[in-house]
C-alpha cells in the first residue's frame, strides 16, 4: 500500500489559479478565476472562509505567499496593480499598498542567522512601550473605514509586523522589477536589470543572493527560460543594521497609516449639516430686496430686538426653532468628536513618530554601521520638522474648536431666545438673562463672521464662512478660506523681531494658511523620500552573479497558468544551496536539478543533474519483470523537503489515451550520488547540451500511488505538515493527501475505494468542462457529481460493515 492517504476530495465551481500551504497549520489558500480567495483545512477540505473581490482592491489575483509565522497572507492584483495582506484567523485586509507594475510572483521568506548583534536586538525591542503609551483604537462607529485598527485591542500594530526576527517578502513582475518588503511593509530594495518577465523567485535564509526563473522573449525566438541568481551581499553583511533600520521604518509605515486613518475619522464625524449656515445666509443675501448687509440686520436684531421682515422670515421659515437647536446640538456632537480624536489620536500618533524617527536619526550619525544603508541624516531631519509642522496645526485646529465650539454656544442661545419672542412664545428664566459682556461677545461674533465675502462666493460659491472646523478637513491644495487671526500674539511677534529664530531649524514651520489635511499630505511625501532612500542604495548594491539560458518554451505552451509552471525553486538552509527543478521540452522522459550555493561565488559539485523517468510502476520484482517497462514524464515537481521532491507523473500505456496519473515522492539522495560532472558550454542553452547531463534511474520504492479517475496536473505541497494537494488540469478538481502515514490495511483500501465511482466523478468533470465560465448550470452538476461520490461512499462502507 502506499504511504500516504488521501483524506479530502472536492470539485470546485470556479477554476483555481494559485495554491499554497500554510507553513504552520493545516491550510490551504486557493485563488480562483473570479478573484475570490479561499481558504480550506486539511480535514475533508473543509472551507473555513472566502474574501470576496472588491473594487477597492481588485478582481484578478495573480500570486500568492503566506508570512512564515503563519498569520498573514499576502496576494496580488493585476488589475488594480495592488498587494494585500490579509489577517488569516478573521478574512480582514490588514493591509494594502500600490506597485508601479502588476505582480507575477512573490515568495516571503523569514532569515535563519543568528548574531550576537542581533540577539541583543531581540531582547531590547520593546524599549518603545516603555516610553510611549499604547496608541488608542479608533471608535467602533468608524470600524468600517478603519482597515487595521477596528479591533478593541490597542497592539495591532505590533500584531500586523509579527514577530521581530527579520523576514522578507519578495515580489517580481513584468519588465524584470524585482522589490523587497522587510516585514511585508516596508521596502527595503528596488532592484533592476534583471531580463524578461519574473515566473519564481527565492531569497536565501542567510540573504546572501536571490534566484530568480524569468522569461526572455525576443522578436524571433520562442520565449527562453532562464536562470538568475542576484547577489545581495550587503543586506547579508549588515544584517543586524537592516533588521533594526527595517523594524524602525515599518514602525513608521504603519504609524502613518494609523494617522491617515484617524484623520479620515474626523472627516465623517464632521457633518454636512453644519454647513447650513453659510448657505442659509448665501441663499438670504441672494433673494433679499434691501440694500443693507446682512451682518446689519443681525446686529440691529440684537441691540434693539427688531428684525426686517426678511430676515424674519429666513429665521422663522426656512432655519425654524427646531431646526436651530438641531443644528446647534449637530455642531456641538461633531466639534466634541473631532476634539477627542485631535487628542487622543494624532497626537500620541505624531508623538510615537517623532520617538521613532528621532532614533532613526541617531541610528543615521553612526555612519560606519548605517551609511552603506542610506540613511540620511539630513533626510530624517526634514521628516522630523514635517512631523513637528503636523503637530502645530493639529494643535491650532484644537484652538479653533475650542473658539468656535464657545461662539456658537453663545450665537445659538441669543438666536434661540430672539425666534422665541418673534413667535411670542415663552421664554424659559435661565435663558433670558444675558449681560452687556455677552452682547459684546456675540456681536464680535457677527462682526467676524457675518461680513459678506465675494471673493470667497467665486471660489466657494457662498459669502460666508461661519463655520471654520470644515475648512482644516478639506483634501484640498487651495489656502484656508478662513485662517486663524494672530494679531496680537505676542510670540509670533517675538519670532517676527527675532533675526536669530526666524530661520532657526529647532522651530517647526506652521504653515498657517494651510489645512490640515495638506500639511498631512506634505508630511507623508517628506517621510515616503526619507524611506525611499535606503531602498535605492541597497538596491544599487545589488548585482548579477549568474545569468544561465535554461531553455525555450513553444508559443502553444502559455495557454498552462503560468503559476503552476516549471521550474521551481527551494531554498536549502542546511546546506545554504539554491535548488531549480524543471522538465525540458526537448527531452519529456527526464526530470532535471539545477544547484547553486547561496554564496554566488562558491562552487557546487554535481551542478546540474537529471532524473530518467523510465521505471516499472509495481515495486515487487517478480510482476516488475513481467510487466512492460512504462516511460513516464513529469507533469508537475514541488520540493517536499531538503531531501525529497513530491511530483505528478503521466504515464504512458494502453489503459488511457491521455496516459494515467502518479503522485510520487522522489528521493534526491540517488540522482545526487552521480560520479560525472557536467561542464557548461558558455554559449549554448542548456537543452542544446542535454545529453552530456548525467543521467540517474528513477527510484520510487513504495512513495507512489496511482491517482484514479482524476487528469491531475499540478501539486502544491507542504514537507514540514506532510501534506499535499493535487489538481487536475480543468483546475476545479481538487485531492489532498497525507504524506508520512503508517501502513493501515482499512484506511489504504478506503482511500482507494473513495475514489471508485468513475461514473459520479466523470460526469462531474464534465459538467465543470461544460460550465468553464463558471455558471450555475456548472456548480448545480458539480453538486449532482458530489452526491453521487458521497452515495457510493456510503455504499462502499456499508458493504465493509457487512
Amino acid at each position: 500500500m502506499p504511504a500516504f492517504r488521501q483524506v479530502g476530495e472536492k470539485q470546485l465551481p470556479n477554476p483555481v489559479l494559485c495554491m499554497a500551504w500554510s507553513p504552520k497549520r493545516d491550510l490551504i489558500a486557493l485563488a480562483n478565476t473570479t478573484g475570490e480567495l479561499l481558504l480550506h483545512r486539511l480535514a475533508s477540505f473543509q472551507r473555513v472562509w472566502s474574501l470576496p473581490p472588491s473594487e477597492f482592491t481588485g478582481k484578478e489575483i495573480t500570486a500568492l505567499a503566506w508570512r512564515p509565522d503563519g498569520k498573514i497572507l499576502a496576494f496580488s492584483l493585476g488589475d488594480t496593480k495592488q498587494v494585500v495582506l490579509c489577517g488569516v484567523e478573521k478574512a480582514e485586509i490588514l493591509h494594502v499598498f500600490p506597485m508601479l507594475s502588476s505582480v507575477t510572483c512573490m515568495h516571503w521568506m523569514e532569515v535563519t542567522e543568528e548574531s550576537s548583534a542581533l540577539s541583543s536586538f531581540y531582547n531590547s525591542e520593546d524599549e518603545s512601550k516603555l516610553f510611549l503609551p499604547k496608541l488608542p483604537t479608533l471608535p467602533k462607529s468608524y470600524s468600517t473605514t478603519s482597515k487595521i485598527f477596528s479591533e478593541e485591542k490597542s497592539d495591532e500594530i505590533m500584531n500586523l509586523m509579527g514577530e521581530v526576527r527579520l523576514n522578507v517578502l519578495v515580489l517580481g513582475g513584468d519588465s524584470g522589477f524585482v522589490e523587497l518588503y522587510a516585514y511585508g511593509m516596508y521596502k527595503i530594495a528596488t532592484l533592476s536589470g534583471v531580463s524578461g518577465t519574473c515566473r519564481s523567485l527565492s531569497l536565501s535564509s542567510d540573504l546572501k543572493s536571490l534566484s530568480v526563473i524569468t522569461e526572455v522573449r525576443s522578436a524571433d525566438d520562442d520565449p527562453q527560460i532562464c536562470y538568475v541568481q542576484l547577489d545581495t551581499r550587503l543586506l547579508s553583511d549588515c544584517l543586524p543594521e537592516v533588521t533594526r533600520m527595517a523594524r524602525k521604518f515599518t514602525h513608521i509605515s504603519t504609524l502613518l497609516q494609523y494617522l491617515h486613518l484617524s484623520l479620515t475619522c474626523m472627516c465623517e464625524a464632521w457633518e454636512d449639516i453644519l454647513m447650513q449656515m453659510d448657505l442659509r445666509l448665501t441663499k438670504f443675501v441672494q433673494e433679499k430686496n434691501t440694500s443693507t448687509q446682512v451682518q446689519d440686520e443681525f446686529l440691529e436684531l440684537l441691540l434693539w430686538g427688531q428684525s426686517s421682515p426678511e430676515l424674519q422670515a429666513l429665521l422663522m421659515n426656512q432655519l425654524t426653532v427646531k431646526g436651530l437647536k438641531k443644528l446647534g446640538q449637530s455642531i456641538e456632537s461633531s466639534y466634541s468628536s473631532i476634539q477627542k480624536l485631535v487628542i487622543s489620536h494624532l497626537q500620541s500618533g505624531s508623538e510615537a513618530l517623532l520617538y521613532h524617527l528621532s532614533e532613526v536619526k541617531g541610528m543615521s550619525l553612526w555612519k560606519q554601521k548605517f551609511e552603506p544603508l542610506g540613511l540620511d541624516s539630513a533626510a530624517i531631519e526634514g521628516a522630523i520638522t514635517a512631523v513637528g509642522s503636523f503637530s502645530l496645526k493639529a494643535n491650532e485646529l484644537l484652538q479653533v474648536i475650542d473658539k468656535s465650539t464657545k461662539n456658537f454656544k453663545a450665537f445659538f442661545r441669543w438666536l434661540y431666545v430672539a425666534m422665541l419672542r418673534m413667535c411670542e412664545e415663552h421664554v424659559p428664566p435661565e435663558l433670558n438673562k444675558m449681560t452687556q459682556k455677552d452682547i459684546a461677545f456675540v456681536a464680535d461674533f457677527l462682526a467676524e463672521h457675518f461680513s459678506e465675502n465675494e471673493e470667497l462666493f467665486d471660489r466657494k460659491g457662498k459669502y460666508f464662512n461661519v463655520e471654520r472646523v470644515g475648512q482644516y478637513l478639506k483634501d484640498e491644495d487651495e489656502d484656508l478660506v478662513s485662517p486663524p487671526n494672530t494679531k496680537g500674539n505676542q510670540w509670533l511677534k517675538f519670532l517676527q523681531e527675532s533675526s536669530h529664530l526666524k530661520e532657526s531649524p529647532l522651530l517647526f514651520p506652521s504653515f498657517p494658511q494651510k489645512s490640515l489635511h495638506f500639511v498631512k499630505r506634505m508630511m507623508e511625501s517628506v517621510i515616503e523620500q526619507c524611506l525611499q532612500k535606503p531602498a535605492e542604495v541597497i538596491g544599487q548594491s545589488v548585482t548579477q552573479a549568474v545569468f544561465l539560458p535554461l531553455y525555450s518554451v513553444p508559443e502553444s505552451s502559455e495557454n498552462t497558468p503560468r503559476l503552476f509552471e516549471l521550474p521551481s525553486l527551494w531554498n536549502d538552509k542546511k546546506e545554504k544551496m539554491h535548488h531549480v527543478v524543471f522538465c525540458m521540452p526537448t527531452s519529456p522522459g527526464r526530470l532535471f536539478l539545477l544547484r547553486r550555493g547561496t554564496d554566488p561565488h562558491r562552487l557546487v559539485p554535481n551542478g546540474v543533474l537529471s532524473v530518467d523517468l523510465l521505471h516499472h510502476p509495481d515495486g515487487a520484482a517478480e510482476e516488475a519483470a513481467a510487466a512492460p517497462t512504462s516511460l513516464y514524464s513529469c507533469l508537475d515537481a514541488r520540493f517536499y523537503d531538503d531531501e525529497m521532491l513530491t511530483v505528478v507523473l503521466r504515464g504512458d500505456g494502453e489503459r488511457d489515451e491521455s496516459g494515467w496519473r502518479v503522485l510520487a515522492q522522489l528521493p534526491l539522495a540517488p540522482a545526487l550520488s552521480a560520479e560525472a560532472e557536467f561542464t557548461w558550454e558558455p554559449n549554448l542553452r542548456l537543452d542544446q547540451q542535454s545529453g552530456a547531463i548525467p543521467c540517474q534511474e528513477l527510484v520510487l520504492g513504495n512513495q507512489w500511488r496511482e491517482l484514479e479517475n482524476m487528469k491531475a496536473q499540478f501539486v502544491a505541497v507542504n514537507g514540514i505538515r506532510k501534506v499535499a494537494c493535487v489538481l487536475s488540469a480543468n483546475l476545479r478538481h481538487i485531492r489532498v493527501f497525507e504524506m508520512d502515514v503508517e501502513d493501515e490495511d482499512d484506511e489504504g483500501a478506503e482511500s482507494q475505494n473513495a475514489s471508485a465511482d468513475q461514473d459520479g466523478l466523470d460526469a462531474t468533470m464534465a459538467s465543470e468542462g461544460a460550465g468553464e465560465e463558471g455558471g450555475e448550470g456548472g456548480e448545480d452538476a458539480a453538486e449532482r457529481g458530489g452526491d453521487a461520490f458521497r452515495k457510493t461512499e456510503e455504499q462502499l462502507e456499508s458493504e465493509e460493515a457487512l
